[in-house]
């Protein structure tokens, strides 16, 4: 059996869904939807904010373990620990917002993932405790147990990231399943009026909306979470003519895919759409 094998199970541990749904609730309560939260998610960037935060606290602890296993670097690995912990909070808050935006069975790794990560942080502050109160050896004990802590902290979070897919671009396969050209989605005429329908182009699903003669085309799978925009519905944000997931709340402009709200991340595929003699036809830049 593969170690990952073994993290699967915690997907099904439904035991922790009543801890999970007060989290999540307290979460979305100091987290509501708006600026600060799109930023946490990572929307100004283009991907999830969090792995890049996480950056600054595990090499600070990775660097002050091979510090402490050196002579005479007490001092510098006294600085990275602390380091660490000051960059943890941040880090967390991101990971947070994202954790409360996802599937059930992704929360129930991520929540046990956090808690790893939190018991490697509490080893971390105790370590530094230790190491200001002249408790050395001790200090350096609790700082590799704490590393080791945030190390399965870390593989359950790869768990959660590749095998689970969380914070990964839904869309993104969606240019190598639509073959290249034109592809006919309907009659004009059948399509309503300034409402979000799915029709396929090709084998891939994608969802239309009419305004008069101008139909705007995107791919029908939310970036996010692989949502059916097709069940979504039509927003103005400041102008901007919008797409919102039924699933969590992610909000695409019509005009070029772009997100204007999270916890969505990447662009949403938008086709080229022409309309021949009453047909709607679309294509995809980049498809194949």
């Amino acid at each position: 059996m593969q170690p990952f094998d073994s993290l699967s199970r915690l997907e099904e541990l439904d035991q922790l869904d009543p801890a999970i749904s007060g989290v999540q609730r307290v979460v979305r309560a100091l987290l509501p939807p708006g600026p600060l939260r799109d930023g946490l998610h990572g929307v100004w960037l283009g991907h999830p904010f969090h792995p890049a935060l996480v950056l600054t606290p595990v090499g600070c602890f990775i660097g002050a373990g091979v510090l402490d296993a050196l002579p005479g670097a007490e001092r510098e690995a006294d600085v990275l620990v602390a380091t660490g912990l000051a960059a943890v909070p941040m880090a967390a808050v991101a990971g947070w917002a994202d954790w409360s935006e996802l599937h059930e069975q992704q929360m129930r790794t991520g929540i046990v993932h956090a808690a790893t990560n939190l018991a490697g942080t509490a080893l971390y502050a105790a370590s530094l405790v230790a190491r200001g109160t002249g408790r050395r050896g001790l200090g350096r004990a609790l700082g590799w147990l704490g590393l080791g802590t945030v190390t399965v902290g870390g593989m359950i979070g790869g768990h959660l990231g590749y095998r689970q897919a969380a914070g990964a671009n839904h869309a993104e396969q969606v240019p190598h399943r639509v073959s290249p050209g034109w592809h006919p989605v309907g009659r004009l005429a059948d399509l309503p009026e300034a409402e979000p329908v799915r029709r396929d182009a090709g084998d891939e699903p994608v969802v239309a909306v009419r305004r008069g003669d101008r139909v705007s085309v995107l791919a029908a799978t939310c970036s996010h979470l692989s949502g059916p925009l097709h069940d979504g519905e039509l927003t103005d944000v400041g102008g901007r003519d919008c797409l919102v997931c039924p699933w969590h709340g992610s909000t695409f402009d019509l005009a070029d895919g772009a997100v204007v709200h999270g916890p969505a991340t990447g662009r949403q595929p938008v086709f080229e759409v022409e309309v021949v003699d009453g047909e709607v036809r679309v294509r995809l830049p980049g498809a194949g």
